[in-house]
């Protein structure tokens, strides 16, 4: 019986650098072993193709908004039902990961029951199909530790969780932004162990533009990712990283530093606003600024721009 479950939803695979991200994507999660089993969400097209060449499980059958965009709270059931892993991993189906994933995962378990694993992503241009011959994680750290960048701890790009933990998560579309931030919401409100892993592990986001959007506009400028932020109850739920009460450093689960930054977000949350009017936005734009200011980011932070 595998470990872990990595499950997706992927994109279709009919633009050739998307299609060919989500090839190396999973494909590097194929590399992490018999001890993990890969699910493939959804009936884009080309989907099937691609499960049967790599010999991974597809579950065609997502239920979907009146927009036809699949819906988070099925693909996260399906992927309940059709597993029997002990952890489940949701991750976008642009993530590249390695080997410290998996020990990741084992090193949480055997220190916590109820948790929740997530962290900053690294930023990578890809622009053709790795080579995942000996030695190709070694070769895509150095790479990313040349080319890359940290990204903002706004967006999760993937959630590690027992698989008998339940999030009875609202109907979110996939693929637009918010979702991601309300299952931090959900965790610390459920008083799991909500775990950043930035310092230990490298996951690899690769870059990509958003033509496969309507309009080709950002996923955090369209109507479905102001329909997941009202439906997880509006800006004051839209948690991030920097809301996690946990790090792991070192193999140990640790209590997370107290910080300035963490104290200005804690802020932010309190006097978060739906509308940009009124003095409490004012105040609130500036304490996000000088946020910004100290943590060197200028990066779009969905439904936390003001």
């Amino acid at each position: 019986m595998a470990f872990l479950t990595i499950f997706t939803a992927p994109k279709p695979f009919t633009e050739s650098h998307i299609e060919t991200i989500q090839r190396n994507a999973i494909q590097s999660w194929l590399h992490l072993g018999d001890e993990v089993d890969v699910l493939l969400i959804g009936d884009e097209p080309g989907m099937k193709e691609v499960a049967g060449e790599f010999s991974v499980s597809h579950l065609p059958h997502v239920r979907r908004n009146d927009l036809g965009t699949p819906l988070v709270s099925s693909i996260f059931e399906l992927a309940r039902q059709a597993s029997q892993a002990p952890l489940l991993a949701y991750l976008n189906a642009d993530i590249l990961v390695m080997p410290d994933f998996l020990e990741a995962a084992r090193q949480v378990r055997s220190q916590a029951r109820n948790f929740l694993i997530i962290g900053q992503r690294w930023d990578l241009d890809v622009r053709q199909e790795l080579d995942f011959c000996q030695g190709w994680d070694e070769k895509l750290r150095s790479e990313v530790q040349i080319r890359g960048k940290l990204h903002p701890p706004a967006g999760s790009d993937y959630f590690i969780f027992p698989r008998h933990l339940s999030m009875d998560m609202p109907d979110f579309a996939i693929g637009r932004a918010g979702w991601d931030n309300w299952v931090i919401y959900r965790a610390r409100q459920s008083n799991w162990e909500v775990i950043s892993a930035t310092q230990t592990l490298m996951v690899v986001h690769q870059n990509h533009d958003y033509s496969h959007l309507p309009g080709g506009q950002a996923h955090y400028d369209l109507e479905e990712s102001r329909r997941n932020a009202a439906l997880g109850g509006g800006l004051a739920n839209m948690y991030t990283v920097m809301e996690a009460n946990k790090i792991l450093v070192d193999g140990k689960i640790r209590n997370a530093n107290p910080s300035l930054v963490r104290l200005l977000r804690r802020v932010e949350l309190w006097m978060a606003v739906n509308e940009p009017r009124g003095m409490r936005w004012f105040i609130l734009r500036r304490v996000k600024r000088l946020r910004r200011k100290l943590v060197g980011s200028s990066g779009n932070e969905p439904f936390l721009s003001i």
